[in-house]
């Protein structure tokens, strides 16, 4: 039994056979997903996926990549979308350095400082939401901005945990991410060739310290790799993740399971009450 952390079920990539999707991943083992939201319309439809699916659950949030079109101010519609009982996470959210204006349609240094702070703004915004409401923070960090956004981190560790999802970080970034009472989540690329950086850091994370996912549809693991990920495919990342900690898939599934249920709330019994 394994959980997909990190799952966009609402993307047009799965609309034409989402029911034979979920089928695949239960077949497969995987008992629990939780689809992200990455702006309002789409954690609303990820809350509707919850609500039919009795396996899903739903993080509800605002990609940082998507900045340009958020509202000035999300937490009104954070705060009432955090009050449904299948919602286990505030995001994703966070920062992403990846595509700066600078680098697109002839931006400027000023239009990176812009952006840079909008995107800020907007994650302060979800970790607020998520201390006022205690659900933890689905976080995105992409680029060189893993120091600023554990700079806004820090003020909420006490009260809010973040998972970096997808993390491709090194060993000692890894180590900053656990110092702050927070964990990582590990995707197919795990399982990729040229991945062996990130098959140390798995190595040297502990157990109880990280998650599985997907990210599905996107970054498909080996031997699927060029394909439209699923959450059927935890299973392949699973098995590469044990050889490299050296443990067995049971002992994998209760110690990533185990980690899941404390970090999403109400994961256990597949929402909160």
């Amino acid at each position: 039994m394994f959980f997909d952390t990190h799952a966009h079920l609402d993307f047009p990539d799965f609309a034409a056979d989402l029911p034979q999707v979920i089928a695949r991943a239960q077949a497969a083992g995987i008992t629990k997903i939780i689809c992200i939201g990455t702006d309002v319309d789409s954690s609303r439809q990820a809350i509707h996926l919850a609500e039919q699916y009795p396996c899903v659950l739903a993080a509800v949030g605002w990609h940082p990549g998507h900045v340009t079109a958020a509202p000035a101010d999300v937490r009104p519609a954070l705060r009432a979308l955090a009050r449904h009982p299948k919602v286990v996470a505030i995001g994703e959210t966070g920062l992403d350095y990846y595509r700066l204006p600078s680098t697109q349609n002839a931006g400027s240094p000023a239009d990176d400082a812009r952006y840079k702070e909008r995107q800020a703004a907007l994650f302060e915004q979800h970790l607020e939401v998520a201390a006022e409401s205690g659900l933890n923070c689905v976080i995105h960090q992409r680029g060189d901005c893993l120091a600023d956004t554990l700079a806004l981190l820090t003020p909420y560790a006490d009260r809010v945990r973040g998972v970096f999802h997808c993390f491709a970080g090194d060993v000692d970034n890894m180590r900053r991410v656990l110092a702050l009472n927070s964990i990582v989540s590990f995707t197919g690329i795990v399982t990729f060739k040229n991945a062996q950086s990130v098959r140390d850091t798995v190595a040297a994370t502990p157990l109880g310290q990280f998650m599985l996912e997907t990210d599905s549809p996107y970054l498909a693991p080996v031997p699927h790799r060029g394909k439209r990920c699923e959450p059927a495919y935890v299973k392949e990342i699973a098995e590469v993740v044990a050889k490299v900690k050296g443990c067995t898939r049971e002992e994998l599934s209760a110690a990533t399971c185990e980690t899941a249920g404390n970090f999403f709330h109400g994961l256990g019994e597949g929402g909160r009450r």
